[in-house]
Formats: structure tokens, C-alpha cells, sequence
């Protein structure tokens, strides 16, 4: 668990725009910077990142967040990952108590380990490039299945020559330990033989290297030219390669998946290389493994929607059984899982360049969605007509359910259904179901999403992902709530005194992040001037120092949730400065009670975030105004018997005026 005091300094020294910059072309677009979205297909810039609040915002598809959001989603990185980045890019050491020194040495050793064999990788990859080049007959191969040279080389695929040791002409020593490690040479020692020989294992096959959501080359597949066996040949498990939690064509699909709103989840690299050149640019492929949890995490990082497609043969169905195990824990109300099924004689490559994309994209609209695919699995071998075959549904169905998230609607009617099917009351099976100990197999404990250190998947779904727990979101699109493990530490007693501090963890306390519970209030009142006031003072901090003592006093006055919103910010300001408000959302956020004040102040609206000083200007003046004009009321019952009451109540006139003056001589600057 990393302390969010922690996550506070590290945006504090990174610049959103130099994170931002290396993966997005910006432009200066007055206080802010424009560029294309990296988030959904655009052909003009939407995309806009603020050096003052070290957030990025898409006014096109509502992309949001700060530095450590921004490499999460857009490289896939988990939490933990895009943290350790950045960290390491300002020289920050993320803190993690719960590793002793020797661990901390093994994790680096380790790491140093993968980057080793990526770097061989990818030198392997760039020869097997250059050798595609070379060879006619692989270059024949590919025009053959109807694949481009630009399509080839947005994959990196290449050519491994036929022959035992073409690599020894790539690297200095063939001997080279880091080459049989990442997989690229086999040992091999014959029986009563003390010399170990060496050989390439790619030979004669065309060559498509399998990168990491990083765009790290993380090993390789190999399809042979001609007649032979394997077909395909995979990279060996390395360090860096794990078959299981990998998809081919991730990297390169993860903008075309967002364009396109899902995930195609086809059979092999073939398949993904081809739909690529066919305009299905988001579909992705498992490495020779049946579709696993982790495959399915990872695909919902980049989209709320899959959708996978098998052969309709037997085969077919058993992997599309095993892919809807796989993603029955994450069928959340939210998220869309279908099953498309092609005739036994079609893969998707085949069946495009027959009947054409938009025929292919009919079929993926029509596609099954997971409860019809879950009931016709649950129904299989089972004679509905009969107790019999009614009963063997419902042991069928129920480990099947209990996998789905117990706390959304897709689970009470998924069982509603069931219990239509098999003839029984829904109340009578939720007795049953839900009150009696799961079947092995069946429903898991409750998940607690909680950023540990388990690859930061179950924080990025809950946490990272917008909209995640239901709440209105921050200005920005946080979404995130650092809830402290205790209660907060007590601050110092400040110029208004008396008011908790925020942040229990900025004196180096230790907490873990969690999504909220859905607030109790979902409806917004309508918004106040005091709401924009809080709000572009928390956006803008730095605009405090340019506040009127009249200012300040009216500040001084609000009371309730602004009120504690401005406490807060004037001890923020006195203890560490004008700070970015991304770093300011860290610390409300590890506050409950102050990230719930903030929720019910703050707009969710991004235009509210790009205010300029003339609109607080006018908010505190329009506050002023009914300030003086409701002195001026309660003077007016006294002003015929006390001449001071009279004096009051002139100044205040001429308070009035004047404020209405500024606020008339302020719409007429802002006028075209």
C-alpha cells in the first residue's frame, strides 16, 4: 500500500505536460495545451492538459485525471507500475514498509533481470524485421494472406531464416546466457555428452513479436512458411513472458478498441494481424492458452465491452465456455460480454474478405451476451420438460451465478431467470442460493478493492477506471477515495481553529485506497455562488494571494461544507504554498469527511475547471453584493431614530454601487 502523502509529493514534482508530451503531440492553446485524445479516435484536437492543475481533460469523450491516471490508462500500467514510474523519472523511492531489505534488493535485481532480456528481444525483433525485408518468399507468404507492408510494420512482423544458428551473426556471444533466458536459443546436451549444444529456436517462420501493453517486446510467435509442425511456435515462459496473462495485438489495439467502444478476442495472431488490415484494429488473441481471469482484467482496463469470437465447432464452444468462466467475476452492471460464433468453416479473417466488414460488424452486433451464453451452458445435456432435468439445471446454474459480482442487478436477475426456467418461486432459490453455503467453484468472498501490491489491477478497475463506485466525480474525473486506515491525525489549530486536518496521512501515516460507497444523495442541488467560489479557489490555490482583505472576510464567514473546504485550503496554503489542485485531490481524498464536503461543492462540470480570475471575481462581488444588501434591510427598521443606523446604511449604498459598477464594468470587458 503506498501512503497517499507520498502520492501528494510525487505530483507535486512531475509536470503533467512532459508525461502527457511523450505519448500525445500538444500545441499551446492559451493557459492550456491541446492535442489529439490517445483515449478515442479524433481528427481534431479535443484533448486538453493544464500546466496550473496538472490535470488532462477530453472535452470529446470526458478522459480525466492526473499524471499517475493518465500512464496508467494509456500505457496499461497498474497503479503500482505508473507510480514507480514516475517516481523513478524524479528520483522518489516509493515507500513500501512491508518489503524487508533483502526483498527490496531481489525486486531490483529482478527488475534489472527484465530489462536485460526486453533489450535482447528486442535486437532479436529488429533482425527478424530486417530479414523479412530480405526474403521474397516470406514477403510472398504475407501478400499472400492478403496483409500490406504498412500493417506488417505497424506489428513488427519479421523473419527468422532457416538455419541453426543465424542469431550468432546478431549478438556478441552466442553463448550468452540472457539468450536461452528469454527464449530465443535451446540448450540441448546429448546423452553422455558434457558439451551443451546451442541453436536458434525460431527457424524458417515468419516472425510476429508479442509486446507488453508497455510496447516492450516480451517474447515471440512463429508460424511456419510451409508444411511442418508446430504450425505456431511460442515463446518459452520467461521472466518477462507469462502465456497467461498476455494478449497479442494489446499495444497496438488499445486506441482502436476505445474508437470502437469494445475488445474482439479472436483465436490467433493471424486472426488480429488480418482483422487489423480489415479495419478491425481492436482485436486481440491469447497466446496459445484458453482466455483466463487475467486476460479478461486486462482488456477491461482499456474497454467496458468484449467480445469474444470462436469457431461454432465443439472446440469452439469448449473456449467459449472457459472464456465465460473467466468473466463471469467481472460482469458488473456496467460491462457488456458477448459471444459471437462463426460457421465451422470461417475464422473472422476468412469470413470478412467473404462476405465484407459490414456483414462481419452485424454479426458482432447480434453477437450472444453473457446471460443468454450462461443459460443455454447452464441448460446443456438438461431435459427442462422433466424434475429431472430441471433440478440438474439448477446444480448446473448455481456455480455459474455465484460467480457473477453478488452486489449488482445482473445478479438478482440472472437468478430471477434461472428460477423462471426451472419453474420455481425466485424467492424460494434465493433462499436457497443465497443463504446456504456456495457450492466449490461458486461464489468468491466479496473483492475489496483495495491498491496492494497484486499488479494494481483490482485499484485500476475500481479506482482509475471514471465513473468506478457510482459517486460524482471530481473535478477532473477522480474518481478515487483515499480513505485513511484510522482516523485522522489532529492538526494544528490554525487563524479559525478548532477544524480537523485534513489528510491524516500527510504526517506520514499509512492508509489504503478504497472506492467509496455510493453517496446516500445522488440528486444535485442546484449550484451556488459560494459552490464556484470553493470550487475555483481549490482548482486555482494559487489565487488566494490576490483575494481583498474585504475578500477574506466574506470567505471567513461561509460556514457548513464551504466553510470546511476554505478552513482546509487556508492551512493547506500556510503549510505548504499554492499547490496543483491534482495534488490537492489526493489529500481531500484522504479525508472522508472533507472528500465528502468536496463532493457536494465541487462540479463535476469540466468547464467549471477552466474559469479565469474575472469569474471568482464576479462570484465574491455578486456574494458581497447580497451580503451589504441584507445589512442594508435589517438597518432600514432603525434608520428614522438612530443616526448611526443612518451612517451605516449610506456607506453600505455606496458599497452597493460601487460593487455594482465593477460587476457592470466586468460584463462589458467580457463582451465581443
Amino acid at each position: 500500500m503506498i501512503p497517499a502523502g507520498f502520492i501528494q509529493e510525487l505530483l507535486s514534482r512531475v509536470d503533467i505536460v512532459d508525461v502527457v508530451g511523450r505519448h500525445v503531440q500538444l500545441k499551446k492553446t492559451g493557459a492550456n495545451l491541446m492535442g489529439l485524445c490517445p483515449f478515442h479516435g479524433e481528427k481534431s484536437p479535443s484533448f486538453s492538459v493544464s500546466p496550473s492543475k496538472q490535470f488532462y481533460y477530453c472535452f470529446g469523450c470526458g478522459a480525466s485525471g492526473d499524471a499517475v491516471k493518465f500512464l496508467s490508462e494509456h500505457t496499461g500500467a497498474s497503479f503500482r507500475e505508473a507510480v514507480a514510474d514516475l517516481a523513478q523519472q524524479v528520483g522518489l523511492q516509493v515507500p513500501d514498509d512491508e518489503r524487508n531489505p533483502e526483498e527490496r534488493a531481489q525486486a531490483a535485481r529482478q527488475k534489472e533481470q527484465q530489462a536485460s532480456l526486453t533489450d535482447v528481444l528486442a535486437r532479436a525483433a529488429d533482425h527478424y524485421r530486417k530479414q523479412l525485408r530480405a526474403s521474397p518468399r516470406a514477403i510472398d507468404y504475407l501478400k499472400g494472406r492478403g496483409l500490406t507492408g504498412e500493417v506488417a510494420a505497424r506489428f513488427g512482423l519479421g523473419y527468422a531464416p532457416d538455419g541453426w544458428r543465424n542469431l550468432a551473426s546478431v549478438f556478441p556471444r552466442y553463448d550468452d546466457p540472457l539468450l536461452a533466458e528469454s527464449g530465443l536459443v535451446i540448450l540441448h546436451a546429448a546423452e553422455g555428452d558434457a558439451d551443451e549444444k546451442r541453436y536458434d529456436r525460431f527457424r524458417d517462420r515468419v516472425m510476429f513479436p508479442i509486446r507488453s501493453v508497455q510496447g516492450e517486446v516480451i517474447g515471440f510467435g512463429g508460424r511456419v512458411l510451409d508444411r511442418g509442425e508446430p504450425k505456431y511456435l511460442n515463446s518459452p515462459e520467461t521472466p518477462v513472458f507469462v502465456k497467461g496473462r498476455e494478449l497479442y495485438g494489446l499495444f497496438e489495439g488499445r486506441a482502436a478498441m476505445r474508437a470502437r467502444g469494445y475488445a474482439l478476442v479472436v483465436e490467433g495472431y493471424m486472426d488480429v494481424v488480418a482483422l487489423a488490415q480489415l479495419g478491425f484494429e481492436n482485436a486481440v488473441a491469447t497466446l496459445g492458452t484458453a482466455c483466463g481471469e487475467e486476460h479478461v482484467r486486462k482488456l477491461f482496463r482499456f474497454t467496458e465491452s468484449v467480445v469474444f469470437s470462436f469457431d461454432g465447432d465443439a472446440a469452439g464452444r469448449r473456449a467459449a465456455s472457459r472464456a465465460m468462466e473467466a468473466a463471469l467475476p467481472f460482469a458488473s452492471d456496467t460491462r457488456t460480454i458477448r459471444f459471437l460464433f462463426l460457421p465451422a468453416e470461417h475464422d473472422p479473417d476468412s469470413y470478412v474478405r467473404e462476405f465484407g466488414a459490414e456483414a462481419f460488424e452485424r454479426c458482432v452486433n447480434e453477437a450472444l451476451p453473457l446471460s443468454r451464453q450462461m443459460l443455454d451452458m447452464a441448460a446443456e445435456g438438461c431435459d427442462l420438460a422433466t424434475p429431472e432435468g430441471r433440478a440438474r439445471f439448477l446444480a448446473q446454474a448455481r456455480p455459474l451465478w455465484a460467480a457473477l459480482p453478488p452486489e449488482g442487478a445482473l445478479s438478482r436477475q440472472m437468478r430471477a431467470e434461472i428460477a423462471r426456467q426451472a419453474g420455481v418461486p425466485d424467492a424460494e432459490l434465493a433462499a436457497q442460493w443465497v443463504h446456504a453455503p456456495a457450492p466449490r467453484g461458486g461464489r468468491q468472498e466479496p473483492r475489496h478493492d483495495v491498491y496492494e501490491d497484486d499488479g494494481g489491477q483490482a485499484a485500476a478497475d475500481a479506482v482509475l477506471m471514471p465513473g468506478s463506485a457510482g459517486h460524482a466525480p471530481l473535478p477532473g474525473g477522480g474518481g478515487a477515495e483515499y480513505r485513511p486506515a484510522g482516523p485522522p491525525r489532529d492538526g494544528g489549530r490554525g487563524k479559525w481553529g478548532g477544524a480537523r486536518k485534513a489528510g491524516g496521512w500527510n504526517g506520514g501515516g499509512r492508509g489504503d485506497w478504497r472506492a467509496p460507497a455510493p453517496p446516500a444523495t445522488p440528486r444535485r442541488a442546484p449550484r451556488k455562488p459560494e459552490d464556484r467560489i470553493v470550487h475555483m479557489l481549490l482548482t486555482h490555490a494559487e489565487w488566494w494571494d490576490q483575494l481583498a482583505p474585504d475578500d477574506l472576510d466574506l470567505l471567513h464567514g461561509f460556514d457548513g461544507v464551504h466553510g470546511e473546504l476554505l478552513r482546509w485550503l487556508e492551512r493547506d496554503l500556510h503549510d505548504h504554498g499554492a499547490r496543483p489542485w491534482a495534488v490537492l485531490r489526493v489529500a481531500i481524498d484522504a479525508d472522508p469527511a472533507l472528500a465528502e464536503a468536496a463532493r457536494r461543492v465541487l462540479s463535476p462540470d469540466p468547464a467549471d475547471d477552466e474559469a479565469q480570475f474575472q469569474q471568482l471575481r464576479a462570484a465574491l462581488d455578486q456574494c458581497l453584493l447580497a451580503a451589504a444588501q441584507a445589512q442594508m434591510e435589517a438597518l432600514a427598521p432603525l434608520m428614522a431614530a438612530d443616526a448611526a443606523a443612518r451612517e451605516s446604511y449610506r456607506r453600505l449604498a455606496e458599497h452597493c454601487q460601487r460593487l455594482r459598477q465593477r460587476r457592470a464594468e466586468a460584463a462589458a470587458s467580457n463582451e465581443p
